[in-house]
C-alpha cells in the first residue's frame, strides 16, 4: 500500500464533521499528521512474511525442543471502531530442521499488525501461526496474544486493564499435552 488510506482533505472533512475549524491553528497540520501516522500503521502491506522470516538449518540439526520468544509488542486496531489494541505476543515452536532469526519473529508480528490493517485479534493470532507454520514448518507452534483493546476502555462498557488472550496451536501442541503444557507455562507472565 503505498498511499495513506486517507488523505489530508479526507482527515479535514472529518475535522469539520465533528464540528472541528481545520484552519485552527492547533489543527491545521493534523490532517498530515494523520495521514502519515496510518501510512505507517497500514505499511505491512508491502511486507511478504516469507521475507522477514529468514530460516537456518545450520544450528538446528539437534534442536528439537520449545523456543519461546515473549513480550513482543502488539500494535494493531479494531475493525469494529478504528480504536488501537495493544499489548504482548508469545510464540513459540518446535523446529523441523530449521530455526528462524529471534528478532524475526517480532518482526512477523510487527508486519502482520501493519498488514491486516483493521482486524480483531482473534484472527491476527491465527494469521501469525500460519505463517509460521507456512514458512518455517516446524512440528508445532504457539502463539499467545495478550492485548488491551481500548474500544472497551474508552466507550461502551469502559473497562480500564481488562486484557483479552488469545491462542493459536497448529501442529503438536494440540496433540501432545504434555508439549502444550511446556508451552504454555513458558508463555505464561513471569
Amino acid at each position: 500500500m503505498s498511499e495513506a488510506p486517507l488523505t489530508e482533505q479526507d482527515w479535514r472533512r472529518f475535522l469539520a464533521s465533528m464540528g472541528e475549524d481545520p484552519t485552527r491553528t492547533g489543527l491545521v497540520e493534523m490532517p498530515s499528521r494523520v495521514a502519515k501516522a496510518w501510512k505507517h500503521w497500514t505499511a505491512g502491506y508491502a511486507q511478504d512474511p516469507a521475507e522477514c522470516l529468514k530460516v537456518f538449518e545450520d544450528g538446528a540439526q539437534e534442536c528439537n525442543e520449545l523456543i519461546v520468544d515473549r513480550d513482543i509488542p502488539v500494535y494493531s486496531h479494531c475493525e469494529h471502531h478504528l480504536a488501537p489494541f495493544l499489548g504482548k505476543a508469545t510464540i513459540g515452536y518446535v523446529p523441523h530442521g530449521r530455526i528462524v532469526g529471534l528478532s524475526k519473529l517480532t518482526r512477523l508480528v510487527d508486519g502482520c499488525a501493519k498488514r491486516l490493517r483493521l482486524q480483531v485479534q482473534e484472527r491476527f493470532t491465527i494469521k501469525i501461526a500460519n505463517a509460521l507454520m507456512t514458512h518455517l514448518q516446524p512440528k508445532a507452534v504457539g502463539v499467545v496474544i495478550r492485548c488491551r483493546p481500548l474500544c472497551m476502555e474508552s466507550r461502551g462498557i469502559r473497562t480500564q486493564g481488562e486484557e483479552t488472550v488469545t491462542s493459536a496451536m497448529p501442529g503438536e501442541l494440540l496433540s501432545n499435552q504434555a508439549l502444550g503444557a511446556d508451552f504454555f507455562a513458558l508463555a505464561r507472565e513471569a
